[in-house]
């Protein structure tokens, strides 16, 4: 074709001539049987050349999101060890001095005044960008599931929540880094495929892959998974939180590329870390943000083991304790969140900053108080009981020494309650876990209750702020009591304190976030110790199970509250009496194939829809087509004598249904339709036809679907031909893609796939737009542009089917089409929500 335009005589693929070639238009050649080859298409061709690049350039993409996450990993992490070692270095020489001269009051004030500061510039960032509050898992889980939050994967909302959350953690706040991790390693993903920003829009280079939102969505499952394993040192637990936690849509394909993406995140941040803190580069000591340490019983202790067969029944009932904790903890965190939503949130937004300062304050004081009133002074274990097997154990044991705080304590004692509060959250949990010295089962219980409150308090304020590490600290403390109880009151001393912390954690964990198989490979991996795989599986099991009994995890809480339209794994058994007819919206709103665009700007404009069905109501022209007596394209009439063969018009036929009466021609194709009524020996598909057929006011393209129209007038029969999206329509407006009535469709200038899909992912608003150098009377053909062959479905298909369909193949529109080709409804994320099937089918069951 390209060698046919440059000469006057040329041979091609269709004939050879000489002269000026016949042009036909895309319509004829679709009759004819033929296609048109362009050198800029409007569908991208499978070219494996460059599927080969494509995909090393993916491959590249992933590596960079992977060790971009683990640099943003190591920014937090290195700032918040340096603040909080300012803080609490300044605080505890503050103490020891006021504990002899009787200042303690001074010491609080101090306290106070760094933990208020950091808490006010962390809430400060959330008023510039207020999707970076939280821990980002809810609005991630609901982006990977398929809906699109405004701004959460945008640049400024990564720098305000990596700023933030340091911010807040330095603060004392009872979070944890971990969870936003995992939403910025989401917006690194997001956004590094895509080489611009909107928040720096002079970044703009032209890199023309991953110009889809299937790439994106990848990509983003690539991101939060790096996150995961940036925080807790687990590629593959961050592989399977994907996986389980977030993605709706999963592939073969994507499994080897999240498993990488999350190993070079590990191993970035792991490799910066045991550089920094220990100047040994290249050692990989430190694979994550939070490292649980080595557990081993100690060598002078014969009796010990890890776990025995026994202690299975012990984990099984910690289980069913933390699944019931969980389910508390979610139900009042709910009521505090229905509380913020409906007397806070509406209020100006510095009243969100007094919250977080008033929670801080509290917090604050809580801590200040119980470390110095309510600890209890114990005997120190002598460092000579802890190993040195290897220098993991050696940094553990380092760490945990180090720790100990003696606030008005003598000599070889140390304040237990000081120990847990005055000291980073990760310092505390490995204090439970491999602290030998014992913590007073009255501490252990008081630093439960209040930290349990505390936490449950702070989740939700507008603060950057994780749960993971929270509620492994405070199940850890529920774990060390229940040790404490049974070695003490039962006498079972063969079991592990260090275990029974670890189960805590893991059961209290899992009965609030009620994650089972990615958390249990988080777990061992953080652990370095496989053999507690068993136990922690059948704790997080019966956690789940007993907290799924009361509601839902604390996540897919959140979720709700928000009103998304979250889709879960599958529909229950009860739903298949429901048919896609039950619960399709049949309320249309459509566009004709050729349509005026002061049509297309008052639907665009009127409505919020997506996606809008192509249809066609000139029965007329239909009827005369499906028996065969002429194929009406937008020019000329293709006599049924000029068709080659019998079984070739058969698959033209079905191939013609992409070309339509254009809206100038419509007078003169009804004045050639023939009025002669059907032969008695018609077909069984006519006299379908005809009995559907009823007659209806004709709609021309420049008449957009009004609320006016009568009952007769809206659910009156379409043929249904493919979808555009909104998008689509307003690229073709911006471009001035149209044609005149007394042109041609033809004449319609064409955009490639390239240049429709060149504002990708922001395109314009149609609100924003002026659209007043268009005339409004011009056509614009959108045939070209459609997608002339979605997934359909049909009205009597089971629920079920419909929704495995929607959520397999990752779909946002489902028209429903009847048996004789014409659109009855459509089915989006809306009509799939638990919610919206349960009152669809109360309503079925009223009508039997």
């Amino acid at each position: 074709m390209a060698g046919c335009r440059g000469s006057l005589c040329c041979c091609c693929r269709w004939c050879c001539c000489c002269g000026e070639r016949e042009t036909r238009t895309p319509e004829e050649l679709t009759i004819l049987g033929e296609t048109q080859e362009e050198e800029d298409e409007i569908l991208p061709r499978k070219d494996y050349e460059k599927g080969r690049r494509y995909e090393a350039v993916k491959w590249m993409v992933v590596f960079a999101i992977g060790v971009c996450t683990g640099l943003v990993g190591l920014f937090v992490d290195f700032f918040v060890r340096l603040f909080t070692q300012l803080k609490f270095g300044v605080v505890q020489t503050s103490v020891e001095e006021c504990s002899l001269k009787g200042c303690l009051a001074l010491s609080l004030l101090e306290l106070l005044g760094f933990n208020l500061t950091f808490v006010f510039l962390g809430s400060l960032l959330v008023l510039i960008e207020p999707v970076a509050a939280g821990s980002g898992i809810p609005e991630i889980k609901c982006y990977l599931n398929g809906v699109k939050i405004p701004g959460i994967v945008r640049l400024r909302t990564l720098l305000c929540k990596a700023f933030g959350v340091l911010f807040s953690v330095a603060g004392g706040l009872f979070v944890g880094k971990e969870g936003p991790m995992i939403h910025s390693g989401a917006v690194v993903g997001a956004g590094l495929p895509q080489f611009q920003s909107i928040s720096l829009r002079k970044i703009q280079i032209n890199f023309p892959y991953f110009r889809s939102d299937r790439d994106k969505r990848d990509f983003v499952s690539a991101g939060a998974a790096a996150g995961v394993a940036a925080a807790f040192g687990a590629p593959i637990g961050g592989t399977l939180f994907s996986l389980e936690e977030g993605s709706s849509f999963w592939n073969q394909g994507l499994t080897w590329k999240v498993l990488f993406c999350s190993m070079s995140a590990t191993f970035t941040l792991n490799f910066f870390r045991s550089g920094i803190q220990f100047g040994s580069w290249g050692s990989f000591q430190l694979p994550g943000l939070l490292n649980f340490g080595e557990f081993k019983c100690s060598d002078s202790d014969k009796k010990c083991h890890l776990w025995t067969a026994m202690d299975l029944g012990f984990f099984v009932v910690m289980g069913v304790i933390g699944g019931l904790l969980g389910a508390t903890f979610n139900c009042l965190n709910k009521r505090l969140a229905k509380y913020r939503m409906r007397n806070v949130h509406p209020k100006p937004k510095l009243v969100r900053v007094f919250e977080s300062l008033l929670v801080s304050l509290v917090t604050t004081v809580v801590v200040f108080v119980a470390s110095m009133v309510l600890g209890e002074c114990r005997q120190m274990s002598p460092s000579s009981q802890i190993g040195n097997d290897s220098f993991l154990l050696q940094v553990t044991s380092e760490d945990v020494n180090s720790s100990i705080k003696t606030f008005f304590c003598p000599n070889e004692t140390y304040n237990d309650m000081a120990t847990l509060f005055f000291n980073p959250q990760e310092s505390a949990i490995l204090q439970l876990f491999h602290q030998d010295g014992t913590f007073s089962p009255i501490t252990l219980a008081l630093f439960f209750i209040l930290y349990f409150l505390l936490a449950c308090w702070t989740y939700g304020i507008s603060v950057p702020s994780g749960l993971f590490v929270p509620s492994l600290l405070c199940g850890a403390a529920f774990g060390r009591l229940v040790a404490n109880v049974l070695k003490s009151y039962i006498g079972l001393g063969h079991i592990y304190s260090g275990t029974f912390a670890l189960i805590g954690a893991a059961a209290f964990l899992g009965g609030v976030v009620r994650m089972t198989i990615s958390l249990t490979v988080i777990l061992i991996e953080s652990t370095n110790e496989i053999t507690y795989g068993l136990p922690i599986m059948v704790t997080l099991m019966v956690a789940k199970w007993t907290g799924d009994f009361f509601n839902k995890g604390i996540y897919d809480i959140h979720v709700g509250l928000r009103g998304v339209p979250l889709l879960e794994w599958e529909t229950e058994v009860e739903m298949d009496k429901l048919r896609a007819s039950d619960v399709m919206e049949p309320n249309l709103t459509y566009v004709y194939p050729h349509t005026r665009i002061q049509s297309l700007v008052s639907i665009l404009r009127t409505t919020v829809h997506h996606a809008f069905p192509v249809v066609t109501e000139n029965r007329g022209n239909e009827k005369e087509f499906m028996k065969g007596n002429q194929l009406i394209s937008n020019n000329i009439k293709f006599k049924k004598s000029s068709i080659l063969t019998r079984a070739g018009e058969q698959r033209r036929r079905s191939q013609s249904m992409k070309s339509y009466p254009s809206s100038e021609l419509r007078n003169m194709c009804d004045e050639h339709v023939t009025s002669e009524e059907p032969a008695e020996k018609e077909d069984l598909l006519q006299q379908m036809l005809e009995r559907r057929y009823t007659p209806y006011p004709n709609l021309y393209p420049d008449q957009s679907p009004s609320e006016d129209w009568t009952m007769e007038e809206r659910f009156r029969p379409l043929t249904f031909h493919g979808l555009i999206l909104r998008s689509q329509l307003v690229t073709l407006l911006v471009r001035g893609v149209c044609y005149s009535e007394s042109q041609s469709s033809a004449s319609q200038p064409r955009l490639s796939y390239a240049e429709m899909a060149e504002d990708y992912p922001r395109y314009p608003d149609i609100h924003d737009l002026d659209l007043t150098l268009l005339n409004p009377r011009m056509i614009v053909d959108v045939t070209p542009y459609m997608n002339p062959s979605p997934f359909t479905v049909s009205p009597n298909t089971h629920v079920s089917q419909v929704f495995n369909l929607f959520r397999t193949m990752g779909l946002r529109h489902l028209p429903v089409v009847n048996a004789v080709g014409e659109i009855v409804g459509i089915i989006t994320r809306h009509n799939l929500t638990y919610e919206f099937l349960q009152a669809r089918l109360r309503q079925h069951y009223q009508t039997l």
